[in-house]
């Protein structure tokens, strides 16, 4: 079965593309008009004097979130019963193995093995300073604690697997994030030896989480009751699905704007970030394509069980890295890095799928 990628969107398609795009225009932003970025991440909310939330990026940040949290169904969280291994071994990947392999994994190569070709310090919004590997580390976390709830439905689909199955993983996964994202993430930026500014991170999950999923659920419904389920998939979403990744994009023209001194001075910071990414996510699309054959599951649901715990909700990792660090944070620039090897990586992996798929009954 070849590959159909006319099936992902234009934007989806390229996005690896539209991201290196934003690298060279946001540095070249940066050169050019060096004072537009700090202006505009100037317009903050303040709490005790001290900026909390960006109101450009929140906004940007806000419509790269919605347009993901409505698609999701959340009366098909009932079905979970129905089908219980699948979940299960995708929870406990998810939120039991996962962040403590990412943690693992990018201290051993940004803070040990690479340590020394990542030199130097940065000062974070609290006004303290740390070391810029720490800081990488930190967004490695806040991606590894983030399991994807948006393009997976992309994978899952061009994978060929069971699409019912991956709509009740992604609606418990997005509920799970409003209880467990915040706890794990404080708990392991802290191993980390990074402040962890506690109201800044719960009040990110509250903007960047349970705002959009609330908004995406009533305006669900409501669009639904009065336009019908078939006007809502095939009009409503359409319009709506660019959005997300051109909100994403502004907000990656913003970062760099930042970061170019930074990446021009060690341009190769990004490949070093991308290597404990890389394995991070070959590791956990083994380990769970592996216990779902040894569980005995079809394909059709093994293969989206292994593509959600690989994969990561790159949107949420942003947005809570530039809440608690700084839009200019080493931390923000390590959860675009896994934007930048998000598609080709998961493309290769929806291969094997296709390829091992007579593994499985």
């Amino acid at each position: 079965m070849s590959l159909d990628k006319s099936s992902m969107g234009f934007f989806e398609r390229h996005l690896t593309l539209w991201v290196g795009l934003c690298i060279v225009a946001g540095i070249a932003l940066g050169k050019i008009a060096p004072d537009l970025a700090g202006t505009l991440d100037g317009m903050a909310i303040y709490v005790n004097g001290a900026p909390v939330v960006s109101i450009p990026i929140a906004i940007c940040l806000f419509f790269m979130m919605y347009p993901i949290m409505v698609k999701i169904d959340f009366a098909e969280v009932v079905q979970a019963s129905h089908n219980p291994k699948p979940v299960t071994l995708t929870l406990i990947v998810n939120w039991a193995i996962k962040p403590f392999t990412m943690l693992g994994i990018a201290t051993l190569f940004l803070g040990v093995l690479l340590k020394d070709q990542l030199p130097g310090t940065e000062v974070l919004k609290d006004g303290s300073e740390v070391e810029l590997y720490r800081s990488y580390i930190s967004g490695a976390i806040l991606l590894g604690i983030a399991p994807c709830t948006a393009m997976v439905l992309v994978w899952g689909y061009l994978a060929r697997g069971n699409q019912g199955l991956t709509l009740v993983m992604v609606a418990v996964n997005s509920l799970l994030m409003l209880l467990l994202y915040g706890i794990l993430g404080g708990w392991l930026l802290g191993i980390n030896h990074m402040p962890v500014p506690w109201q800044a991170l719960l009040l990110s999950v509250g903007i960047y989480v349970a705002l959009p999923l609330l908004a995406g659920y009533l305006s669900r419904r409501w669009i639904v009751g009065a336009k019908g389920l078939d006007w809502f998939e095939k009009k409503f979403l359409h319009i709506l699905t660019p959005m997300s990744i051109i909100a994403l994009l502004a907000t990656l023209v913003l970062l760099f704007s930042f970061k170019g001194e930074t990446i021009l001075a060690n341009p190769l910071t990004i490949l070093w970030i991308a290597i404990p990414l890389t394995l991070q996510t070959l590791l956990i699309f083994a380990l769970t394509y592996g216990a779902a054959k040894w569980l005995k599951l079809s394909y059709e649901d093994a293969a989206p069980a292994a593509m959600i715990g690989a994969s990561n909700h790159f949107e949420v990792a942003i947005a809570t890295a530039v809440m608690l660090f700084g839009l200019s944070s080493g931390a923000a620039l390590a959860t675009v890095v896994g934007v930048l090897i998000e598609v080709p990586l998961m493309l290769f992996l929806v291969r094997v799928c296709q390829r091992t798929k007579g593994w499985f009954s």
